[in-house]
């Protein structure tokens, strides 16, 4: 027989969905069966709290303890651009390959930095900020009109002030 069931252990498991989307449960199953949960209350529930991120991939934690889900979205950089972006939410099944080719002030670079700021591996913000606009640079957009690469060169050249914290 397995061991007894722990009430009081917390178990993370990370998922990738589409925001405001229930996903197939076929794949929630093997992951949280195990642990007691159905599958597709807990699509339901993703679906719910990923209402504001509709059509994008993001990553999911679900913090399982007493046969209880919650759910935390963990936004990656290249959604918060998209989402900063501001278009309109797309039918993934309809539109494939998007193009982002949309502007984003340097301020909400700074501040999709602050947020991303625990999870990047640079010393200080403006590393934080350079690794952000590499980000920027591979979706495709642009920042105040401009190239995300010539602003990373502005910031490496003292041209463009990047707050310390």
């Amino acid at each position: 027989m397995p061991p007894k069931f722990d009430p009081n252990e917390i178990k993370v498991v990370y998922m990738r969905c589409t925001g405001g989307e229930v996903g197939a449960t076929s794949s929630l199953a093997p992951k949280i069966g195990p642990l007691g949960l159905s599958p597709k209350k807990v699509g339901d529930d993703i679906a719910k709290a990923t209402g504001d991120w509709k059509g994008l991939r993001i990553t999911v934690k679900l913090t399982i303890q007493n046969r209880q889900a919650a759910i935390e979205v963990v936004p990656s950089a290249s959604a918060l651009i998209i989402k900063a972006l501001k278009e309109p939410p797309r039918d993934r099944k309809k539109q494939k390959n998007i193009k982002h080719s949309g502007s984003v002030a340097f301020d909400e670079i700074v501040s999709i930095a602050r947020v991303m700021r625990h999870r990047s591996l640079a010393r200080d913000l403006s590393g934080t900020v350079r690794e952000i606009l590499g980000t920027a640079q591979s979706v495709g957009c642009t920042i105040d009109g401009r190239l995300p690469h010539d602003v990373i060169d502005d910031i490496h050249a003292g041209k463009v002030e990047v707050p310390s914290e």
